[in-house]
């Protein structure tokens, strides 16, 4: 075995030695750093391959889960309540529970209603007896002017004479005139009785539907939503009704209340097929479809929103009132068709990058992102085209695309020069800082980070 050392050799050949080491070393560097730098080659490029599947595109939102149909029960007058009803199973009123048209729901106080019924009912039996005096009043009057009217006819036989005075006939004449009067007035006080009677009634009728109202029923069959009252709590009914209780109909027939930006609206079409969840239930998907889209646009933070009821089936009654879904609007679905990653379509490479002869047809930044990023919901009005790049050695190579849905993370490839399995470029190997290239020496210097050389991308 051979042992070298450099205390064996004289001065000039341990010189010559250690130059050419220094030699050696310095041009071994120099060649990975070409290598690094220039001789760059497809493995220097994150690349996947074009993939044909299905694509949903959808849009996102957020809403609420509501009733139907909902009816607001309300008190139209004022006082303690003091009792609930008793539901379809016999239970106290309360929350969920089930009633029918006609339940008794709650008792309001009656004492000064029931009071107000017995005085009208007074009031009303007085103004029937004003009704009989004033019938027989002018049965007397009529009497008086019979009397009074034969007196007249014997004066008008005799005339003034010595037999009759002048006087008499006078006072004979004026007793019928103020006979026929009477009679008159005896008819208008019998018509004003009996309209006294008729007010009567009426504040009667008017005191017994009070007294009623203090007996609150169910107008229709449903469920309670929300009670918001409680015994011994005093309601008072003044320019609106006090809201006691909330019904809803039927709970096997529910509506999502959805938030819509401005920009999504156009998008979307009764009868669009629509799926959504809730936490209350994880990893289940609900499904239904829009129902109409209401008009009355609201504005929060300079941000327009329109309200779409979707109509869904709740048979099973799992969905509960008032829980928040998030819903996805389906705008379009495709099947077995070719897709590119959306990554693919924003990375843009260095124009040191691209193949000559494509260098003076791309202009950088004109097929950017903005114009590789179709909506979720675009329509075919205006083709959206993109461009993707194809590794060629250390280079790469344009390919222009007509692109259709997009799910937001792939995007359909609707016509272009490209196939299943073309492996795209989505960007390039990344080093980490300071750290060598698997089997490289730590002296070579290092390639720059995507980030830095594609804008942070």
């Amino acid at each position: 075995m051979m042992n070298l050392s450099f205390r064996n050799l004289n001065l000039p050949r341990r010189r010559t030695i250690i130059i050419a080491v220094v030699a050696v070393m310095v041009v071994a560097l120099l060649f990975m750093g070409f290598l690094r730098r220039g001789g760059r080659s497809a493995e220097a490029f994150l690349t996947v391959p074009v993939k044909r599947g299905d694509l949903t595109a959808t849009i996102s939102a957020t809403g609420t889960v509501e009733p139907e149909e909902v009816v607001d029960i309300g008190a139209q007058v004022a006082g303690k309540i003091v009792a609930f009803g008793k539901d379809k199973n016999g239970k106290t009123v309360d929350y969920g529970s089930v009633v029918e048209a006609g339940t008794v729901l709650a008792r309001i106080d009656d004492a000064l209603y029931a009071a107000d019924v017995d005085q009208s009912k007074a009031q009303l039996g007085q103004n029937r007896a004003a009704v009989q005096y004033a019938e027989a009043n002018l049965k007397q009057l009529q009497a008086k002017l019979y009397q009074a009217q034969r007196d007249w006819a014997r004066a008008q036989k005799l005339g003034p004479s010595d037999a009759l005075s002048q006087a008499d006939y006078d006072a004979a004449k004026s007793a019928y005139e103020a006979a026929m009067a009477n009679v008159e007035v005896g008819k208008a006080s019998i018509i004003q009785a009996k309209r006294n009677v008729e007010s009567s009634q009426a504040a009667l009728q008017r005191a017994q539907q009070n007294l009623d109202y203090c007996t609150i029923v169910s107008p229709v069959k449903g469920v309670i939503v929300d009670r918001r009252v409680n015994i011994g709590q005093t309601v008072v009914a003044s320019l609106s009704a006090p809201s006691l209780f909330l019904l809803a109909k039927d709970l096997t027939r529910i509506q999502v209340w959805v938030s819509v930006n401005e920009a999504d609206i156009g998008h979307i079409r009764p009868g669009m097929p629509v799926s959504f969840t809730v936490d209350a239930f994880p990893g289940e998907v609900f499904s239904g479809e829009v129902g109409k889209v209401r008009l009355n646009a609201t504005m929060t933070q300079n941000v327009v929103t329109y309200t779409v009821e979707v109509n869904t089936d709740n048979a099973n009654g799992k969905l509960l009132p008032y829980l928040t879904a998030n819903v996805k609007f389906v705008v379009g679905e495709r099947r077995n068709v070719l897709l590119v990653p959306n990554a693919a379509l924003r990375w843009i490479p260095q124009p040191e990058q691209i193949v000559s002869a494509a260098r003076g047809k791309i202009k950088q930044g004109t097929e950017g992102a903005s114009r590789s990023q179709p909506s979720a919901a675009a329509g075919k009005a205006e083709p959206v085209r993109g461009v993707v790049w194809v590794a060629e050695g250390r280079l790469v190579r344009p390919v222009r695309l007509r692109l259709g849905l997009n799910d937001g993370s792939m995007t359909e490839v609707e016509s272009g020069e490209l196939q299943e399995g073309t492996p795209l470029v989505m960007g390039e190997m990344e080093q980490q800082a300071g750290k060598p290239a698997p089997g490289g020496s730590p002296f070579a210097p290092q390639l720059f980070k995507q980030g830095q050389k594609n804008g942070g991308r």
